[in-house]
C-alpha cells in the first residue's frame, strides 16, 4: 500500500540537518565527556531563569500565552521598537522555516552561502524553494557575492548570519548596513544575530523596523543558555511580523519557556558573566591550537574553528574525539570542512577538550 505523499516530500531525502549527540551515544553505547558540538552553553540558564520556571510548574499543564504578551512588549522596550515589531518562536529554527513559507514559493531562488547554517537550507528545500549558493570568503560569508546573485536571480529571499555559524568569523556593522542598503526591491534579507551577544561592539547595525527588506533574528538558545527551552524572535517591519503571524504555530511557545525567557533577558548580570566565560575559553583554545602548531580562526561566537589543513585530517580528529568521549562538528563542505568546530565549555570540559585533542592530534 503506497503512501499518498505530495511530489515534494516524495523526493526529500529522510534526513534532518544535524545528528544529535544522543544518536551517537545510543550508536556506540558510550556517553561523552564533554559535550562540545552544538553551540548549547555550558553555562546554563540564569538563576532567575531557574526561580521563575519553578514558580511557574504549577500551570505547565496551561497552553502558553498565544501573543506571548509579556515577553513582547520586554523585548519591545530591549529594543526601541513597538510589540507590532516582535514575533517570538519556538527557536530562531522555526522561525526560519515560517519565513521560508512566508516569502519563498515553490521553485523560488533563495539565496544563501555554500556552507552557511543549513537548517535555513533544510526549510528551503522543505518549502520546494530552490537553494542558489556562492562561496565564502577567507573564511567569511561574503556579503558582495550574496547582493550580486540575488540580482542575477531576482530571489525574493536571502540569509546571512553575523557571526557566522560555522566559522565563527564575523562582519562589522557597516558592512553589514551596506548590505542591507544593497537589497534590491522584492527581496528579503534574513540576518541571524543568534551570536551577537558574543561579538565585539560595532558588530550590528541598529535595527531598522521602517526598513521592509530587512528581518533580525535573536534567541535565547546561546548566551543565555535555554536552547532546550526553544525561545527565539524576530524583529522587523510590522507588516513582515504580521505575515509571519499568519503562519506561525499560535500555541507553540510553552509557559516554562515564556517565563524563563523574561527573567532571564532582566538578569544582565548573568549574560555579562557569560559572555567573559566564553571569551576566557576561546582564547584557552586559541592558545592551545597555537602551541601545536595549528591556527584558530578569530571567533565572536560560543565556539572556535580550528584548521587542521584538510578534510580527511579534520574528519579524523572528529572521530579521534569521538572515540575518546569528545563531541565536536566540523563543517559540512570544502574548504570550510577542512576545520573542526568546538563549543566553548566548562573549564573542567575545556581541560578534557585539549588533553584528548592533543592526543589524537599526534595520531594524524
Amino acid at each position: 500500500m503506497s503512501i499518498p505523499f505530495t511530489p515534494l516530500v516524495a523526493s526529500l531525502p529522510a534526513a534532518v540537518p544535524f545528528v544529535g549527540p544522543e544518536t551517537i551515544q545510543r550508536q556506540t553505547g558510550e556517553i561523552f565527556r564533554a559535550r562540545l558540538g552544538a553551540n548549547e552553553s555550558a553555562f546554563g540558564m540564569s538563576p532567575k531563569a531557574k526561580a521563575a520556571v519553578q514558580a511557574e510548574l504549577e500551570w505547565a499543564s496551561w497552553y502558553g500565552d498565544p501573543e506571548n504578551y509579556d515577553l513582547r512588549k520586554a523585548l519591545a522596550e530591549k529594543h526601541g521598537v513597538e510589540m507590532e515589531n516582535i514575533m517570538v518562536g519556538e527557536g530562531v529554527d522555526a522561525i526560519l522555516g515560517y519565513t521560508v513559507r512566508m516569502i519563498a514559493g515553490p521553485g523560488a531562488p533563495v539565496v544563501t552561502s555554500l556552507g552557511a547554517y543549513p537548517t535555513f537550507n533544510y526549510h528551503v528545500a522543505g518549502y520546494g524553494a530552490e537553494l542558489i549558493t556562492v562561496p565564502y570568503r577567507d573564511d567569511h560569508e561574503d556579503p558582495d557575492a550574496l547582493l550580486s546573485k540575488v540580482r542575477e536571480t531576482g530571489a525574493p529571499l536571502m540569509y546571512i548570519a553575523n557571526p557566522d555559524n560555522p566559522m565563527g568569523t564575523w562582519h562589522d556593522a557597516g558592512r553589514i548596513q551596506a548590505l542591507i542598503d544593497g537589497v534590491p526591491d522584492g527581496c528579503l534579507l534574513v540576518l541571524d544575530e543568534a551570536y551577537i551577544d558574543f561579538a565585539p561592539d560595532g558588530s550590528s547595525p541598529p535595527v531598522d523596523v521602517g526598513n521592509p527588506k530587512v528581518i533580525v533574528m535573536r534567541t535565547f538558545s546561546k548566551a543565555h543558555g535555554m536552547a532546550g527551552m526553544r525561545v527565539g524572535y524576530a524583529i522587523g517591519h510590522a507588516d513582515l511580523i504580521t505575515g509571519l503571524g499568519k503562519v506561525r504555530n499560535h500555541f507553540a511557545m510553552n509557559r516554562l519557556s515564556q517565563v524563563a525567557a523574561l527573567a532571564s533577558l532582566h538578569d544582565t548580570e548573568f549574560l555579562a558573566w557569560v559572555v567573559s566565560e566564553v571569551e576566557t575559553g576561546r582564547q584557552e583554545t586559541y592558545a592551545l591550537a597555537e602551541r601545536l602548531g595549528l591556527q584558530a580562526l578569530p571567533s565572536a561566537t560560543n565556539f572556535v574553528a580550528i584548521d587542521l589543513g584538510s578534510s580527511e585530517r579534520a574528519t579524523a580528529m572528529l572521530q579521534g574525539l569521538a572515540a575518546k568521549g569528545v563531541f565536536i562538528r566540523m563543517p559540512g563542505v570544502a574548504p570550510l570542512n577542512r576545520c573542526i568546530r568546538v563549543s566553548i565549555g566548562r573549564p573542567d570540559e575545556r581541560a578534557i577538550f585539549a588533553e584528548a585533542f592533543e592526543e589524537v592530534l599526534r595520531t594524524l
